[in-house]
């Protein structure tokens, strides 16, 4: 051992200390005094290590140090916890426990970049500690790091591999991801561990409606209720299956049965009312009133309650009541999402500074293969999108896809900038999307892709995808605010929506983009009025059609009879012949509104 060799070892000790691997320090110290038995610096490392008890040999803290914080936690005193275990894990850092309980109790509170560092201190110290691998995985995927939490859930299950709970968190990481494949693939080794595991048969059901394979999601959940009869969430979800496929009294029966096992299942309330026609003095509306009174009742829930309100009370003409409902849902959904309109802004000009460098690295039609041809119907959420969808799929050549995150989960980080626009990026975007395209094409050439917030891609759509056909559905700007407004959204992303004054800000940011994109690219996107549509059906549809290059079929002009599931706000409206008037519902609220669309 050299002299340099000896300072590398010597900083490599102290390395293993800050980490709490005492043993491998402990090992350098020695292994430099074999050959070097005077050196200072080893033998004071060595000797404070003995001194401070932090050798592989310290002992434990007393049992009923553990059992005290474990009652603590146990009793929900978290803080207390977290600032006395913080304490005593000085005196005996290599107890893997103690960092287990310290990183158990941060989560709880918040504090996810404490717990993540007490849970890696429990591993370093105990390689083998599932436990701590499989809690780091949790605190990861609070996080949004997922793949970092795979990543601790694969490590738990290496230690453990009939660990049914990581595998089972592992699939919700996947789903996260909107990895399908993957997260069914974990739910069922989950299952095969524990055969009971319900919530497992319930989100595997989730997955299979997202990928449009109805039979199989009724399937998994009538299982979960086979198992557990008691398990409301998957009455809620077979509910939502029925209500997709138009299947509104069977959705009711479900929606209350889980109302049967749950009384306050917010949540179901609300869906509930979005299927039901209220009248004066419905007791399900005296019911929702007395709940909004309590004041134990969570803010999520409390959201959801509001909204079922605001609708019975607009039913019954109450408008007041019904605006009132609306902006106090609002309020409690925009806080819970942690809106804030600056992002939206910094994202549409990202958007605008990609678009050239987009079209530097443009792919050509003629250069690519080409076995299935997208079709974007894209605008605002609420402009008539579904309905435009259910026309176009009602071609005999046409799959309809519904609503699809692809394009963003493989794409959007390089149409906003945030991944280098270059030839291979283009090309990596085309082949994943189509890829997954085609897994749910059931075999016919076009697949209509109808995310709304597509439109902030059209760049990239264009670039990589240059076969694709976009159709831009356009509504009367008051109407599709309003509408956006009193809509309670599943998906996070719409935070705009949940204030009418932050509705119409996002409104003009998606009217200058739609006007820059026209700008770049002409005629090649197809606009569409919405309100058009409803006035001259026939006429409009037969250009839409043509547009498309799809050849006329006369079931485009009775889309109320297209059977397929519909996952939107829309889905009782589109079972219905398509009807004129909608764009003015909103005029019953002018009198509230304080004059916010007259900028529009």
């Amino acid at each position: 051992m050299t002299k340099l060799s000896v300072d590398k070892a010597l900083l490599n000790a102290k390395s293993y200390i800050r980490n709490g691997q005492i043993v491998e320090a402990q090992r350098l110290y020695l292994n430099i005094l074999k050959v070097f038995p005077e050196n200072k610096k080893a033998k004071q490392g060595l000797a404070k290590l003995t001194k401070n008890k932090l050798s592989s040999t310290t002992q434990d803290p007393p049992r009923e140090t553990i059992e005290k914080l474990v009652s603590l936690y146990q009793r929900g005193q978290l803080e207390t916890v977290v600032k006395t275990a913080q304490v005593i894990v000085k005196e005996y850092p290599n107890t893997f426990i103690l960092w287990n309980i310290l990183g158990a109790s941060a989560a709880k509170i918040g504090n996810l970049d404490e717990a993540i560092k007490a849970f890696q201190k429990a591993t370093v110290i105990k390689p083998d500690y599932h436990e701590g691998f499989y809690n780091m995985g949790n605190a990861l995927k609070d996080q949004g790091k997922l793949e970092r939490a795979i990543v601790s859930y694969s490590k738990a299950i290496a230690c453990k591999p009939d660990y049914a709970e990581a595998f089972y968190n592992m699939g919700k990481a996947y789903a996260d991801q909107d990895n399908f494949e993957k997260a069914i693939e974990a739910y069922q080794k989950t299952i095969e561990l524990k055969p009971g595991y319900v919530a497992a048969y319930n989100n595997i059901g989730n997955l299979f409606q997202d990928l449009g394979r109805q039979q199989d999601a009724i399937s998994s959940y009538e299982r979960a209720i086979y198992i557990d009869p008691e398990h409301a969430k998957t009455y809620k979800n077979l509910a939502n299956v029925m209500s997709e496929q138009g299947k509104v009294e069977e959705a009711l029966s479900y929606y209350k049965k889980a109302l049967e096992i749950e009384p306050n299942y917010a949540e179901v309330h609300r869906n509930i009312s979005s299927l039901v026609k209220y009248e004066i003095g419905d007791t399900h509306m005296s019911l929702i009133s007395d709940l909004l009174k309590s004041p134990s009742i969570k803010d999520f829930d409390r959201c959801h309650l509001n909204y079922a309100y605001a609708k019975m009370n607009e039913d019954i003409g109450n408008f007041d009541v019904a605006f009132e409902k609306y902006v106090a849902g609002g309020i409690i959904r925009q806080k819970l999402l942690g809106y804030d309109r600056k992002r939206d802004s910094q994202l549409f000009k990202a958007i605008e500074r990609t678009a050239p460098k987009l079209m530097g690295f443009s792919l050509k039609a003629n250069n690519v293969k080409q076995n299935i041809t997208p079709i974007f119907i894209l605008g605002m959420p609420r402009s008539g999108t579904t309905l435009v969808e259910q026309i176009i799929s009602s071609h005999s050549k046409v799959k309809g896809a519904g609503e699809l995150k692809i394009l963003g989960n493989v794409g959007g980080l390089v149409g906003i900038g945030r991944k280098a626009a270059t030839y291979e990026s283009l090309l990596e975007v085309r082949k994943l999307y189509l890829s997954e395209l085609e897994k749910i094409s059931s075999g016919k050439q076009f697949v209509t892709d109808k995310m709304p917030q597509n439109f902030l891609y059209i760049g990239l759509i264009f670039n990589a995808l240059p076969e694709a056909r976009i159709i831009h559905v356009k509504r009367d700007p008051a109407a599709t605010c309003w509408s956006n407004f009193k809509h309670y959204f599943s998906t996070e992303g719409l935070g705009y929506s949940y204030n009418i004054k932050d509705t119409v800000f996002y409104f003009k940011l998606y009217q200058n983009l739609m006007k820059f994109w026209q700008r770049q690219y002409g005629s090649k996107i197809y606009h569409l009025d919405y309100d058009k549509l409803t006035i001259k059906q026939e006429l409009e549809t037969k250009k839409l059609i043509e547009f498309l290059e799809l050849g006329w079929e006369n079931s485009c002009l009775s889309p109320q009879n297209n059977k397929r599931s519909v996952r939107t706000a829309s889905q009782q409206q589109v079972r219905n012949k398509v009807y004129k008037g909608s764009s003015e519902t909103w005029l019953k609220f002018e009198p509230f509104l304080n004059g916010v669309f007259e900028q529009l």
